[in-house]
């Protein structure tokens, strides 16, 4: 229902139940209800001051308009026209509809006190006053109005905790929305800076060696070129690929991608960890692989492939960039049902600050390892040098 519908709806229903049915039985009274008299005669004269029974009819109606903004003080309002009309006209017997509305909404909408106080202190002033000035008030009506009165703010309670429940779990839902969707940036930030810084470092190497040797040896100038070209080519068909699965995963698709495409390269995965080294041979940084690939990637899941790809991609893109060495070595075992990925340089011969300053890298590589149940282990084996230590566990931790 629109707002404005919901604002209108009760104080409309209370004023047709409420004001016509009150015109007829507060202006002939004496021809509706009274013990003794024929229903089916003829309407009798008007009783003296009928309108005061109408106006305080039509109170409830109209306060309900402000009970959106003025819930408590609306259900004072009404509980005391209700109370005036029982004792100005007790012949009246028509429910104040306009009071239930007043008392369910004020509960809804938080104003319990105000409901709470001004329902049982209007009852109880209309009650004592009733005894006081003889207004004649059956003790069947009396019991039947007070269970009336309970029952609607049993039934606002009711609601009541209903909205809040409601509430809370959209509040949950969005809390988990928001913490998937931090998750999914982060995701993609690893996923691009990995891809990206390692291709960015190789093509700046790449290219301070072509305009180092453009003049003296144009054939190397030349290589070079040709080296940022494929590099360039290279990490554009990743960044593809992870903005692909990245849409695919989004749009919950399994299988062929949207629109039929398909990731230009597949996710790497260890069978290609010998090129990756080859690519950083090639920039002048002598890299040795330590251990056999086969038994790990038999042992080893796609995603910790993947990760313990990233990894050592990014280490070995550390070292071309930090370091001052010329060598590298890259260890990959087995170890107690872990796989152990080991990158370690022995650095330049001049010490280094011992103190360890986590950046993206680092921080990227420690997630991806964290997320498989695994541990990654960053320390100065040597005054210059550096190691990285990635464990996955070769099935994760439940």
């Amino acid at each position: 229902m629109p707002r404005a519908g919901r604002v209108l709806f009760p104080a409309i229903f209370s004023f047709l139940v409420q004001v016509p049915a009150t015109v007829l039985l507060a202006r002939y009274g004496r021809d509706f209800g009274h013990a003794g008299h024929d229903l089916g005669g003829e309407l009798g004269a008007p009783r003296p001051g009928w309108f005061l029974a109408v106006a305080l009819a039509l109170i409830g109606p109209i306060a309900l308009l402000g009970a959106r903004r003025f819930p408590g003080p609306v259900a004072a309002v009404c509980a005391a026209a209700a109370g005036a009309l029982i004792l100005l006209r007790p012949d009246v017997g028509l429910p104040y509809v306009a009071l239930g509305f007043a008392i369910v909404l004020g509960i809804v909408r938080g104003a319990r006190v105000w409901v709470y106080a001004s329902v049982a202190l209007a009852w109880t002033a209309t009650i004592a006053l009733a005894g006081t000035l003889g207004v004649p008030l059956q003790p069947a009506r009396v019991a039947l109005t007070t269970v009336a009165l309970a029952v609607l703010c049993a039934i606002g309670e009711t609601v009541r905790t209903r909205r809040e429940q409601m509430r809370e779990l959209r509040r949950r839902a969005d809390a988990r929305r928001q913490s998937a969707e931090q998750r999914e940036r982060v995701r993609i930030a690893r996923e691009l800076h990995d891809v990206l810084a390692h291709s960015l470092s190789l093509i700046n190497v790449q290219a301070g060696v072509g305009l180092h040797l453009i003049d003296s040896q144009p054939a190397k100038a030349a290589e070079a070129l040709a080296n940022i070209k494929l590099t360039s080519k290279n990490a554009l068909d990743e960044v593809r690929t992870v903005l692909g699965i990245l849409r695919a995963d989004a749009e919950g698709e399994t299988g062929e991608r949207a629109g039929g495409a398909v990731p230009l390269t597949p996710e790497p995965d260890l069978s290609r960890l010998p090129a990756l080294i080859d690519s950083y041979s090639a920039q002048g940084l002598h890299v040795w692989l330590v251990g056999q690939l086969a038994p790990v990637t038999e042992a080893t899941t796609a995603a910790t492939q993947l990760a313990l790809y990233r990894i050592c991609q990014e280490a070995l893109t550390n070292v071309l960039r930090h370091s001052q060495t010329l060598s590298a070595t890259v260890r990959l075992e087995l170890d107690d049902g872990d796989a152990v990925l080991t990158v370690t340089d022995e650095g330049s011969t001049e010490p280094l600050d011992p103190a360890i300053v986590p950046g993206g890298g680092l921080l990227g590589m420690r997630e991806r390892a964290e997320l498989l149940g695994g541990s990654l282990r960053v320390e100065r084996p040597s005054p210059g040098g550096f190691l990285v230590e990635a464990r996955l566990p070769l099935r994760r931790s439940r």
